[in-house]
């Protein structure tokens, strides 16, 4: 039997043992962290309709379409089953309370450099882990059954990560699965469009991005964001997802970086890339994440400008390579 089917029958005993689960995702959701997380606990709650099964967390952040947190006591972990969903590194963890309950499964596509949890299930090669929530159930008919919901949820997630099918993650079975979600009837256009849409200041800010990158000649980008533009533009650190993907669209940029100065004054680094590996960039700056989407933090313009250099570097390796 191979490991990963180990682990999945492994996950589904505890999951039949427990009859309290709560499940957590990590801070500052994204659709995939918010699809996973409650369409597990959707698939839990028609498949095991007597078991107590909470989604916990805090705020949603502008995706209150997708789903919302619950409430739940911290005597309700006691001999509970916690599950933490899409989150590679336990202090990113949303609600610390996770380490409460009986036992701790970890479910995640990000690479496995903190195993925590005593059962862990890592598919790096899923384009999100909400395919990996998804192809779980369908692994056992017999014990798991989607739900409308959690298929709107799922699928929800596989289209936030995979940048609509359009990253390098996608693969055969991304999109194999992503019809399947599909087959249950929820409204697709109407989920698509609430996924695409965003506020107006945030339309603004998109405009400031394309002005105002910085690209070298072997297409490193850099944009900054201090605390001035954001308030100018009326727009909140979360909302600042929204404008990560944009300069991978110009053909000149081959890897970039979005600075985005926080209240105490540090950075938050996004950083994305069209071939160089950019993740061990990140774990060098209080980070990491996947090889061509990451995240990072800059304690000050020093850093900001170190990490730059870094991916200066890495691309013009690249190139030199082709």
């Amino acid at each position: 039997m191979e490991v990963q089917e180990q682990i999945q029958k492994e996950i589904l005993a505890a999951i039949k043992e427990y009859p309290r689960i709560i499940i957590h995702r990590h801070q500052r959701p994204d659709p995939d962290a918010l699809g996973s997380q409650v369409g597990l606990a959707e698939i839990l709650r028609t498949s095991f309709p007597d078991k107590e099964i909470y989604q916990v967390g805090g705020p949603v952040e502008g995706l209150e379409f997708l789903a919302e947190m619950q409430p739940v006591e911290d005597a309700l972990y006691k001999g509970a089953l916690v599950i933490v969903t899409d989150t590679a590194n336990s202090p990113r963890i949303s609600d610390e309370r996770y380490a409460l309950g009986d036992k701790l499964i970890k479910i995640d596509h990000h690479p496995n450099d903190e195993p925590y949890g005593d059962l862990v299930y890592v598919n790096t090669k899923a384009s999100s882990c909400s395919e990996i929530i998804a192809d779980f159930c369908f692994q056992f008919p017999d014990d798991l059954t989607m739900n409308q919901e959690a298929a709107r949820l799922l699928y929800g997630g596989i289209v936030g990560d995979t940048g609509r099918f359009l990253y390098p993650a996608t693969t055969p079975q991304t999109m194999r699965t992503a019809a399947e979600l599909m087959s249950f009837g929820f409204d697709v256009t109407q989920l698509n469009r609430e996924l695409d849409q965003k506020p107006m200041s945030v339309a603004k800010l998109s405009g400031y991005v394309y002005q105002n990158i910085h690209v070298d000649t072997n297409g490193a980008g850099k944009v900054m964001l201090p605390q001035e533009v954001l308030t100018e533009f009326q727009v909140v650190d979360s909302e600042t997802a929204a404008v990560v993907s944009l300069p991978g669209s110009i053909d000149e940029v081959l890897a970039w970086a979005i600075f985005v100065q926080q209240p105490e004054g540090y950075y938050r680094v996004r950083l994305r890339s069209k071939g160089p590996i950019i993740n061990e960039l990140a774990k060098r700056h209080h980070g990491g994440g996947h090889p061509l989407a990451s995240g990072a933090n800059a304690k000050d313009l020093a850093e900001v400008e170190e990490i730059y250099q870094e991916i200066q570097q890495l691309c013009q390796a690249f190139v030199a390579e082709k």
